[in-house]
């Protein structure tokens, strides 16, 4: 969290105001899985892969803590 803390004043004028609740989002992802002990590029290369065809009704099974225990299994 140290650097989305230094870089806060560094992102103030970068892009536009619609930016900050997609860094954000992206922010949260990255630290999520930091602290959820999972590597992050596999997060991301299995779930993007999977959005196109993946059923709304089942997109809880791509949250981290539950995309997790599937893998652990």
């Amino acid at each position: 969290m140290r650097p989305v803390a230094l870089g806060r004043k560094n992102w103030l004028h970068i892009g536009s105001e619609s930016a900050g609740p997609k860094v954000a989002a992206i922010i949260s992802i990255v630290e999520t899985c930091r602290r959820l002990d999972i590597n992050l590029r596999n997060y991301l290369a299995d779930v993007l892969t999977k959005l196109g065809q993946w059923s709304a009704n089942r997109v809880s099974e791509l949250i981290l803590v539950a995309w997790k225990a599937t893998k652990n299994s």
